[in-house]
C-alpha cells in the first residue's frame, strides 16, 4: 500500500468516525515520562505548530500559549488517559434494601474527537438496578467525565462507561445514553450545525423493552 491509498484510508476512516478498538489506543511505554516532561515537550512541539502557522510568537500575547495549551492537554482535557487519575470507586452495601432503577440524568461531558482533535460536548444518562451494591451519585458523574477526557470516538467512549460500571456494580443491569454535539461536524466537513449524535448500550434487565422504556421516561422527566 502507498502513501497515497494509506493517506485516503486515514482520512476516510476519520471522516467517518470509526474506531480500531475498543480501548483507547495507548503504547506500553505511555506513561514512562512525568507529566512535567511532557508538558515541556509538547510546550516546543504546539509553539514549533504556531510558528509554522506564521504567528508572531514574540508577541506578549502569544509567548505563554504553548506552555498554556501543554499544560491544559496533560492536566485537563486528556488527564482522562492516566490510569493514576481514575476516580476510586467506592461502592456500598444497599442496606436500605432498594431494588428497583436509579437513574442520574443530565450528566454533562465534554470530550475530544480523536480524529479531528475537536470538541465533542454532550450529556450522559445513567441508569443500574442494585444487584447488593450501590454506588455514590457523584461517581457516576465521574466516571463519565474521566473517561471523557481523552481523546475518543462516542462509540468507545460509551461502552467504556459501561464497563467500568458494570464492573464496579457487579451487574449487568445498567444502561447509558449519551447525546453529544461534535464540532468536527459542525465546524468544519459538512458544517452542520443542528445534528447530534446519540448512542445507547445496555445489558441484564435493560435488554426487555418495558425497562428501557422507564428508564426513557425517567430520563426525559429530567430534561
Amino acid at each position: 500500500m502507498n502513501i497515497t491509498i494509506d493517506k485516503e484510508l486515514y482520512e476516510l476512516l476519520g471522516d467517518n468516525h470509526q474506531m480500531t478498538s475498543a480501548e483507547t489506543p495507548l503504547r506500553p511505554d505511555a506513561f514512562v515520562k512525568s507529566d512535567e516532561e511532557k508538558i515541556i515537550n509538547i510546550e516546543n512541539h504546539f509553539y514549533t505548530i504556531m510558528e509554522e502557522m506564521g504567528l508572531d510568537m514574540t508577541d506578549d500575547s502569544l509567548k505563554g500559549t504553548p506552555h498554556r495549551v501543554a499544560k491544559m492537554f496533560i492536566k485537563e482535557i486528556f488527564y482522562g488517559l492516566n490510569p493514576a487519575n481514575k476516580p476510586k470507586i467506592a461502592v456500598f452495601e444497599n442496606s436500605y434494601q432498594y431494588d428497583k432503577m436509579l437513574v442520574e440524568a443530565n450528566i454533562n461531558f465534554n470530550s475530544t474527537c480523536e480524529h479531528h482533535f475537536l470538541p465533542i460536548i454532550g450529556k450522559a444518562h445513567v441508569g443500574y438496578v442494585s444487584s447488593g451494591k450501590v454506588i455514590g451519585l457523584s461517581k457516576l458523574n465521574r466516571i463519565v467525565d474521566y473517561y471523557s477526557r481523552r481523546p475518543q470516538v462516542q462509540e468507545r467512549l460509551i461502552m467504556q462507561i459501561f464497563n467500568e460500571l458494570k464492573s464496579a456494580l457487579n451487574t449487568d443491569d445498567v444502561i447509558v445514553v449519551m447525546e453529544a454535539k461534535h464540532l468536527c461536524v459542525s465546524s468544519r466537513g459538512i458544517k452542520d450545525e443542528s445534528s447530534f449524535t446519540s448512542t445507547i448500550q445496555y445489558g441484564g434487565i435493560f435488554e426487555r423493552k418495558e425497562n428501557r422504556d422507564d428508564f426513557f421516561n425517567l430520563m426525559q422527566k429530567e430534561k
